[in-house]
């Protein structure tokens, strides 16, 4: 997997769609990870903090 996120933050359908058409697999991975990675960063920062009982 590629370290350069960014690359990936938001990409087009047409996009998508090519790595699809070329059997891209481990770009659509990368894809697919930043996805992951930036919906898991924004719960996060949604989450209340944990509390201590």
């Amino acid at each position: 997997m590629s370290n350069d996120l960014e690359r990936y933050s938001d990409p087009d359908n047409a996009t998508v769609a090519l790595f699809l058409l070329e059997n891209d697999m481990d770009e659509l991975t990368d894809i697919l990870v930043a996805a992951l990675d930036e919906a898991f960063r924004i719960l996060g920062d949604e989450a209340p903090p944990a509390t201590v009982h």
